[in-house]
């Protein structure tokens, strides 16, 4: 599965991208099919301003999350939490 990681109005540093490309990459595991995994990274005025936002592209669909937190780290944790339910969810639908 290829990943991309895009930062908006800022540079991602390599330590945060190589954190993206670790989580991210375990979604594989929950569906095989998956083609590509886009990550934008982007900071927000608000309190919790750091925003990530996952899509996951598998054939004939795409599965998208996107989340707010303090962090980048706990905003990609908990989109690859929520994506992993859905991916899974997906799967069984599909191959059922």
């Amino acid at each position: 599965m290829e990943i991309k990681v895009q930062s908006i109005k800022f540079d991602a540093d390599q330590k945060l991208i190589d954190y993206v490309n670790r989580k991210v990459g375990k979604l594989e595991k929950f569906y095989e099919d998956a083609v590509r995994c886009e990550v934008y990274l982007s900071l927000l005025p608000d309190p919790d301003n750091k925003n990530a936002k996952v899509r996951v592209l598998i054939p004939g669909s795409e599965v998208v999350v996107e989340r707010n937190a303090d962090t980048f780290e706990n905003a990609i944790t908990e989109c690859v939490g929520i994506l992993k339910e859905k991916l899974v969810s997906v799967k069984e639908k599909r191959f059922k």
